[in-house]
């Protein structure tokens, strides 16, 4: 076993980095982007407005943070699988999702002042990088029932 990790060390190396930089993002979100939703869902916010947000600044921060998990989800995915046709079927997912939740969000906010718990977890899933929880036990089990 020991030979085994060290034949995939820089894998290893670099998915320890990429679990790093995941737990950077969500350490430094305040300072890294604009989210008045942060404090909002810490509170009780149950039977609470929707705070008041600048809806381009609010767009370009969920973006860029979508963005940021999206290249690090996508480094480790090729990093364990070592497959092309993988990583495209990935990207693809990640446009995809991208463009469901982000409508998803603003459809939200604009005609369910009410819907605080499904803004709350659409939001989660643009935010936090969940989808690579999913494809990284999906691809594995793919792969090994291709080689049966």
């Amino acid at each position: 076993m020991l030979s085994k990790l060290l034949e995939h060390k820089v894998r290893i190396i670099i998915t320890i980095f990429i679990v790093m930089c995941f737990g950077l993002i969500r350490t430094f979100e305040s300072q890294l982007f604009y989210d008045p939703f942060l404090d909002y869902f810490e509170s009780n916010f149950k039977n609470w407005p929707f705070p008041p947000f600048d809806v381009f600044k609010l767009f370009c921060g969920l973006f860029f943070r979508y963005f940021l998990n999206t290249i690090l989800s996508l480094i480790l995915i090729y990093t364990l699988f070592r497959d092309r046709e993988i990583l495209k079927f990935s990207t693809f997912l990640y446009v995809f999702f991208l463009a469901l939740l982000l409508m998803l969000f603003f459809v939200i906010l604009n005609y369910f002042p009410n819907g605080n718990w499904l803004l709350f977890y659409v939001r989660r899933f643009i935010i936090q990088p969940i989808f690579v929880l999913l494809f990284i036990p999906a691809f594995y089990y793919q792969q090994v029932n291709f080689k049966k």
